[in-house]
């Protein structure tokens, strides 16, 4: 049965996740032209709905709600949830999806010097599709809704990775559909042992199960969580999936895809109500083992692409750590992995735009051939500075508060799990080696005379220029916005 409930909220919502369904079937009818106006279009039009629903919900004073839309006798199918953490995250994720298509409007022509491109409408309709997939996850109150939205990011994200055509992208884009498609078996895992439990898939029931059943659904959505976040052992997909466009790889592969797996994490601690600590472990020790692996990974890198995926490898285990963390009494550290997952969002996007700039004006984004960045094109080089500082945890920028506050809620649990504690120490250490790291590459890139590449740079699009700037804005503010929305 299909119940349609007069909620104002769930209905704005809903109007999130079928606005850019929508948009995507009229681009597949429309002129090749009005492909990226329409997308432009209906991806403004989803963020004013969230707006609305921002403004909304914090009036009604943040009071959580959920309805049921698909139910079969007494098994709730679909339904959404309406929380501050949803609307929190749907906020960036829209957002950003909008920012993105205006990037990818002004990047995808015959004057990209790294890839000259016309942009063709199925990039769009795939982006916004994705786009609504990723706010139907995000707002799914079962495990069911969660498992359908998990699967179309997936098939969106193998069609944009192979977008190029060439045999390496099509093998990433390969790669990363069957990487993630394997992962998702522990969604399918964790809602048949709910329903054989609770004769429901919605995500409330977990919190009904006897603790041995509660830690063998979480663990199974924590594989899920791990393939679609690209963490150890299933991180290979994300390095080959820089092959797509840099929107894309800013969109799917910082700000919105790789985030499912840490945010579906997230709401089943939430539903639990109590969670075994084998979970926490499991998911604390999996992180540092990935963080080291991520840290030593990036070091010897020189595409600035690849060196931002296994940076956000790494920045994506330090929000498991939070939220397992948290399994050991520490709502600060939840709230600190949650902020990190809207901050990182905007700083990385910012980082991986940064590099799509540099390719589309200096035809390359081989570090040691970018010098002097600053120099030549100012806006682009004080982009590059704010975008390694927010990353590494300098302040005022928005990294350094998510961060402090996972360490701060790490280290106030750690008194009574003193094996938490080195953990913590290894956590910190890559903290430093990240800062030190993205430092030298800002002192080797951004100031003193351009290089030879650097010299010859076109100029950058108004439309690249403008999402380049709200992203250095959104860098230093991100971080108030969480704060003062989660309290």
């Amino acid at each position: 049965m299909i119940t349609l409930v007069p909620d104002a909220m769930i209905t704005l919502a809903l109007a999130t996740v079928l606005l850019p369904f929508l948009g995507a079937a009229l681009i597949a009818g429309a002129p090749h032209r009005a492909g990226k106006w329409l997308c432009q279009i209906f991806a403004a039009a989803t963020l004013v709905v969230m707006l609305d629903l921002v403004f909304r919900f914090a009036e009604a004073g943040k009071a959580s709600t959920s309805k049921a839309l698909i139910v079969f006798g007494r098994t709730e199918i679909l339904g959404l949830t309406v929380d501050a953490i949803s609307v929190l995250i749907a906020l960036a994720v829209i957002a950003i999806g909008l920012l993105v298509a205006v990037y990818s409007a002004a990047y995808l022509n015959a004057g990209n010097r790294e890839h000259p491109d016309t942009g063709r409408p199925r990039y769009y309709a795939f982006l916004l599709v994705f786009i609504g997939a990723m706010a139907g996850l995000v707002f799914s109150s079962t495990i069911t809704g969660q498992l359908a939205f998990f699967e179309i990011t997936g098939a969106c994200s193998w069609a944009l990775i192979g977008y190029y055509e060439t045999p390496k992208a099509l093998r990433s884009a390969a790669k990363a559909l069957i990487i993630t498609h394997v992962a998702s078996l522990g969604l399918y895992v964790a809602a048949a042992l709910l329903f054989i439990d609770s004769g429901t898939f919605a995500l409330s029931a977990i919190a009904q199960l006897t603790p041995a059943h509660k830690a063998a659904v979480l663990l199974a959505i924590l594989v899920a969580a791990w393939g679609k976040s690209a963490q150890l052992p299933m991180h290979m997909w994300l390095p080959d999936a820089m092959e797509a466009p840099t929107p894309v790889s800013a969109y799917l592969h910082a700000a919105s895809m790789v985030k499912v797996g840490v945010y579906i994490f997230a709401r089943g601690l939430m539903a639990a109500d109590g969670v075994p600590h084998i979970v926490g472990w499991v998911g604390a020790t999996m992180a540092i083992v990935t963080l080291i692996y991520g840290f030593f990974m990036y070091l010897p890198q020189v595409d600035m692409k690849r060196l931002l995926a296994y940076s956000t490898i790494t920045q994506l285990s330090y929000i498991f750590l939070g939220l397992s963390l948290s399994v050991f009494g520490s709502d600060l550290a939840f709230k600190g992995a949650i902020s990190h997952i809207f901050n990182h969002a905007f700083a990385k996007t910012l980082f991986f735009l940064v590099a799509g700039a540099l390719s589309y004006t200096a035809g390359t984004r081989m570090l040691p051939s970018l010098r002097g960045i600053i120099t030549k094109t100012p806006m682009l080089g004080v982009s590059f500075v704010v975008a390694a500082l927010a990353i590494a945890g300098v302040p005022p920028f928005s990294g350094f508060f998510s961060k402090f506050a996972i360490f701060g809620g790490g280290f106030e649990v750690s008194q009574q799990n003193l094996l938490l504690l080195p953990m913590l120490v290894i956590a910190l250490l890559e903290s430093v080696g990240c800062f030190a790291w993205f430092l030298k590459w800002v002192g080797y890139s951004v100031p003193g005379k351009p290089s030879e590449t650097m010299a010859a740079a076109s100029p950058l699009p108004v439309g690249m220029q403008f999402v380049l700037v709200a992203l250095v804005v959104m860098s230093v503010c991100s971080s108030f916005i969480a704060a003062s929305w989660l309290g």
